[in-house]
């Protein structure tokens, strides 16, 4: 059986350096940020594009779950909608896989302050902080997982998954 981890959460929350750390505490583990699927330039969201990401989303993950070589798949994007998370389980080939779905979540005032340590960084824009702030309740409504990295660091979260799901 594989172990398919789908890690969402709002932007700045982690999500990215957590699943990096969490895969290399796994074996035979492969990592997709679904942001990957969205460099492009110029930046565009349209219905074409949103459906373009998902079909590559979804065409990466099962290519890794047919993949021998990968027992372990880790896959983090801002997935703020059950319809998201769905709508992704949902063309995946899942029938031989654990199917573990988690969201880092976090208070107001940290994620705060992390967005604008991004944004002091060049990393994120200013919008940013307002967009994740608003998404941060979202998270509640999903059935996942949750997690709480208010006060911890990517690393402690990336244990506390790996405690919970082996």
């Amino acid at each position: 059986m594989k172990n398919i981890f789908l890690i969402g959460g709002t932007m700045g929350v982690g999500k990215t350096t957590t699943c990096k750390i969490l895969m290399k505490k796994l074996n035979n583990s492969v990592f997709l940020d679904g942001d990957w699927c969205w460099d492009m330039h110029p930046f565009k969201v349209t219905e074409e594009t949103k459906n373009m990401v998902m079909e590559n989303i979804c065409f990466v993950l099962n290519n890794y779950i047919k993949c021998s070589s990968y027992k372990n798949i880790v896959f983090c994007w801002v997935m703020h909608e059950q319809k998201i998370i769905d709508n992704i389980l949902s063309h995946l080939n899942i029938e031989q896989c654990n199917i573990h779905l988690i969201s880092l979540i976090c208070e107001k005032d940290e994620l705060k302050k992390r967005i604008t340590m991004d944004i002091d960084n060049g990393l994120r824009t200013n919008d940013t902080i307002n967009m994740s702030i608003d998404r941060i309740s979202c998270y509640t409504k999903l059935n996942t997982y949750k997690i709480d990295v208010s006060s911890i660091t990517p690393e402690q979260a990336a244990i506390l998954i790996f405690n919970n799901f082996f």
